[in-house]
């Protein structure tokens, strides 16, 4: 029963880490365009640097 006086405030930590983490992310604006990265992965050609081109297949 005392192991509940531990996890207790260990759980509201970790409550308190994520809800920080979340905040974070919202203001960082990790959220604000949720498409353009699933369409650059489309388009990552034109990233192809030079050194990819001389690799042998």
């Amino acid at each position: 029963m005392s192991i509940i006086f531990v996890l207790i405030p260990i759980a509201l930590i970790f409550v308190c880490v994520g809800i920080g983490i979340f905040f974070w992310a919202v203001k960082s604006e990790q959220f604000e365009d949720l498409d353009r990265q699933g369409i650059n992965i489309l388009f990552d050609d034109k990233n192809k640097s030079k050194h990819d081109d001389d690799r042998p297949s």
